[in-house]
């Protein structure tokens, strides 16, 4: 395998600095002192004209003067000579740059021109780089320091990731008085080339690194960062924090949706289905990251306060309120070993307060009584110093019901010097501890939202359901295109149900009058009691004008409605052009809810589903939550319950609960819609009314736009879709039926199961080394994948009811992004079926498909098998220059 692209980056064993200085408290002079202060092992050079030394040590004119490889170069010059050094680098055969130099596009045109050379150079070159206008990189486990920063950071597993340099200057201030240490210190500044993503991919796997930190002030390329975060969280934990949570980007659009749903909630909503928790200020980044980094990973949302004084017991519980997590409800025989475990004078319910006096061991009874509960998913312990308290003696006590318990324990301690000696017994322990009872509610909080967003990471949604008939995509485009050409980008409330029929969302029956026998005709057609709302395309928002009229019961209301409603519109607009009204059924029930369905496209994240309280005060209310798409049956419910209108779904006094499965399947369609609709900009499905009986949409306004022309049907969404289109099926001579599959996260038995199951040369064959079976990292990484940067095909059976799997080929998109490196391995039983010929070429086209022109990879010599197959299949054969036991097989696609 070859090593990461960013290794250059990360690990380089020789560093050359363009624009050492001598000349005091200037960057050249920082950066290079820090160089050359940091500890690092390998080379350093200054390369300096105008200099024969600095700072003590040799300075050279050029890289021709150096005559040695170099593995990173570090540039403090001014903006304007970056190019020339960039042309340098790459024909000295350097392939990773830190670019401190500022004067880029943050000063305008000249400054855009100047780095798109840089780019394009770089691009020619294969390098890649940090920056420009950044702090600088550190790498402490190898004494890295190459900042123009007055800190270094102490060694540890906590990568910080920011596109704020000085806010990392900031942070490792802080952190060194609070035992706080770093693998990794990134600075991206301008981020011109390497991004969040491209850095996220080499953390993810980075060994130094458990945990990581980021600090976002804006996204460019949301697939990228997308693909980068899931693939890190999927390894490690990741806590995000964003500046800028108030802006007031919505405040021009033309729907309800794009009023309540803004730019920050498309990033939480990219956030949660991402598997990483986000935090709002910089000490909770820090107690997020030491409770995920603790011995413990997630919990569920049921907690019990386990307390010695009631005040602070209080304060808790208010603050779980807060962050909307349960104080567990103890079981009767919970309440019994209590009983007899503790004074008489307990509190008899959670927070269970076992008095000011309490020993170790009373302490530590009643965590383990509380954490047999099945219905307790952990314990917050709270101690103040009393008078007979024992701080040290209680923390070794919580430490010996944590070694026995799985279930999280978070401590808080609360005081000074009297309690510092058990603080840190925690911290030894591994078990999160913190001053205040709110920061441990909070470090609840952290442990609930990972588990909670691990979740839908997991999802892999498709397109379309498999209970889904197929919508009716060819005429829901062309009713976008005639709009289109004639230049309008809001749709007409009729061709705005038209595309909900398309998608099989059911609508209210509805028509255009305009005039008032037309009305008639269409209301008797109809029948009583019908609606008649104005019909301009210059019209959003019909109720704020006076032109909706509901209930209307008899033909001669109808003829009425149809007046007032032309002339009350006429006065409040008189601008507007009235093309008449739309008569619609009324099918309103008396135990209806009205909810709101929208959609918005993020000028980042493209299509976000949002779902909500529906009506006229929808936007007082601003009850809404939202959800990228696309989303499947546990993903929509998830949408669901994250709003107030859900309590509003079930049984309330005499109405019978609505159907939530009907309101499922909604959301499914509409999601199938933001996936084949790029048009789509703005929906608002309000209201849709839902009842026992099931869903109708009654109101729907719709802006459309041209989307970017792209191959890809899915590059309009953040997160590409489970491609199920990529299935086959064929039949082995003997009868048995074989699918080719992209393979997803619940294939992680199945696949678990087959590499167990290959034989030793197998295995050898396939990870260059002996391996038993799968770790549970390598699973995930496996079977969790990003399917717009890689693909993995599973070859499967049905035995006995269960998917078996009998062979796996993958790809992975190199950094150049039009080549990929492959692996294919086939099960002993069902080789010499031309299986694995069979899913290679597939996913050669696939390859293909997505724009890459080369699949490359590495075959042990003594492989005979695939080698001959490659061969056979038109690849060029090679021996590797840097090992004699492997060949390098590559096709041009």
């Amino acid at each position: 395998m070859r090593p990461h692209y960013l290794k250059a980056l990360f690990s380089p064993k020789s560093v050359v600095m363009f624009g050492a200085s001598d000349r005091a408290d200037s960057v050249g002079e920082i950066v290079f002192r820090n160089l050359l202060e940091g500890g690092f092992e390998g080379e350093i050079y200054a390369i300096n004209p105008a200099r024969d030394e600095i700072q003590g040590h040799q300075a050279y004119s050029d890289l021709e003067s150096i005559d040695r490889p170099i593995d990173l170069a570090v540039v403090a010059t001014p903006a304007a000579t970056v190019p020339a050094i960039v042309e340098d680098c790459g024909k000295h055969g350097i392939k990773a740059m830190i670019i401190l130099s500022a004067g880029f596009r943050e000063i305008g045109g000249p400054g855009r021109a100047l780095e798109r050379k840089v780019v394009d150079l770089a691009r020619s070159y294969g390098i890649r780089f940090l920056g420009p206008n950044c702090l600088g990189l550190m790498r402490p486990s190898i004494g890295l320091n190459a900042t123009f920063g007055n800190n270094n950071a102490a060694e540890g597993g906590i990568a910080l990731v920011s596109q704020s340099g000085a806010l990392c200057t900031a942070i490792l201030d802080w952190a060194e008085n609070r035992d706080v240490a770093f693998s990794a210190v990134v600075s991206t500044g301008i981020g011109a080339d390497l991004s969040f993503g491209d850095i996220l991919d080499y953390l993810a796997s980075d060994p130094k690194t458990q945990s990581i930190i980021l600090y976002i002030e804006g996204v460019s390329d949301a697939r990228r960062f997308m693909s980068g975060m899931r693939a890190a969280a999927r390894a490690k934990p990741v806590i995000v924090i964003k500046a800028g949570r108030h802006a007031d980007g919505a405040a021009a659009s033309m729907s309800h949706t794009g009023a309540l749903v803004g730019g920050d909630e498309a990033f939480s909503a990219a956030v949660n289905r991402s598997g990483v928790v986000r935090v709002d200020t910089i000490s909770q980044v820090f107690a997020a990251g030491g409770t995920l980094s603790s011995r413990y990973r997630s919990s569920g949302h049921r907690i019990v306060i386990v307390t010695n004084a009631g005040g602070p017991a209080v304060l808790a519980a208010d603050h779980f309120a807060d962050v909307r997590l349960d104080l567990a409800e103890l079981g009767e025989e919970t309440i019994e070993r209590l009983n007899a475990a503790l004074p008489p004078t307990w509190s008899h319910r959670n927070p269970v307060d076992i008095i000011g006096d309490a020993p170790p061991e009373r302490y530590e009874e009643a965590i383990d009584i509380c954490l047999q509960d099945p219905d307790v998913d952990g314990v917050l312990v709270i101690l103040t110093p009393q008078a007979m308290t024992r701080p040290l003696e209680v923390a070794e006590a919580v430490v010996a019901a944590a070694d026995h318990n799985e279930k999280p324990i978070v401590a808080s301690w609360m005081g000074g010097p009297q309690v510092n000696s058990a603080r840190q017994a925690f911290r030894r322990a591994k078990i999160p501890t913190f001053n205040t009872p709110e920061a441990a509610v909070d470090a609840f909080h952290y442990l609930a939202s990972y588990r909670s967003n691990q979740k839908l990471l997991l999802q892999t949604p498709e397109r379309l359901s498999l209970h889904h008939e197929e919508p009716n995509t060819e005429a829901a485009r062309l009713i976008i295109e005639s709009a289109l050409v004639e230049k309008r980008s809001v749709l007409t409330e009729p061709e705005s149900m038209a595309l909900l029929d398309a998608f099989h969302i059911p609508t209210v029956r509805n028509g255009i009058a305009r005039s008032a026998e037309e009305a008639l005709i269409l209301a008797v057609s109809m029948g009583f009691p019908v609606a008649m709302k104005i019909y301009s395309e210059d019209i959003s928002h019909k109720s704020d004008v006076g032109g909706v009229e509901l209930s209307i019961q008899s033909a001669t209301d109808v003829r009425g409605a149809y007046v007032d409603l032309m002339e009350r519109v006429h006065r409040a607009r008189p601008e507007a052009v009235l093309q008449g009204v739309t008569v619609e059924q009324m099918r309103r029930t008396p135990g209806a809810r009205e909810v709101m369905i929208g959609v918005i496209n993020d000028p980042v994240f493209g299509p976000v589903i949002s779902f909500g309280l529906g009506g006229t005060w929808v936007e007082v209310m601003e009850d809404v939550a939202v959800a990228l798409p696309p989303l499947n049956e546990r993903l929509s419910k998830n949408l669901i319950s994250r709003t107030k209108t859900a309590k509003l779904l079930g049984e309330f006094r005499n109405l019978p609960a609505a159907d939530i499965d009907a309101l499922v399947d909604v959301l499914l369609r509409v999601s199938n819609m933001t996936c084949e609709l790029p048009w789509l900009q703005e929906m608002d499905i309000n209201p849709l009314f839902v009842d026992e009986q099931g869903v109708i949409a009654v109101d729907a306004r719709i802006v459309v736009g041209v989307p970017r022309p792209s191959t890809d049907p899915y590059h309009h969404m953040a997160i590409h879709p489970y491609p199920s289109d990529l299935e086959t099926h064929f039949q082995l001579p003997d009868g048995t039926d074989v699918t080719i599959r992209p393979i997803r996260p619940e294939d992680a038995e199945i696949e678990a199961d087959f590499v167990r199951d290959l034989s030793d040369e197998a295995k050898y064959f396939r990870f260059m080394h002996a391996l038993d079976e799968l770790t549970p990292e390598m699973l995930v990484r496996f079977t969790q994948i990003d399917y717009d940067r890689e693909m993995a095909l599973i070859a499967t059976t049905t035995e006995g009811g269960r998917e078996v799997e009998h062979g796996v080929v993958r790809y992975v998109t190199n950094p150049d992004r039009t080549s990929c490196e492959f692996a294919l391995v086939i099960s002993e039983a069902m080789r010499g079926h031309g299986i694995g010929q069979r899913m290679l070429r597939r996913l050669m086209e696939i390859a293909l498909s997505r724009g890459l022109d080369r699949m490359e990879g590495e075959v042990l010599a003594e492989n005979h098998r695939m080698l001959d197959m490659v061969k056979s299949m038109g690849f060029q054969i090679q021996s590797s220059p840097d090992d004699p036991g492997v060949k390098f097989v590559w096709k041009e696609l």
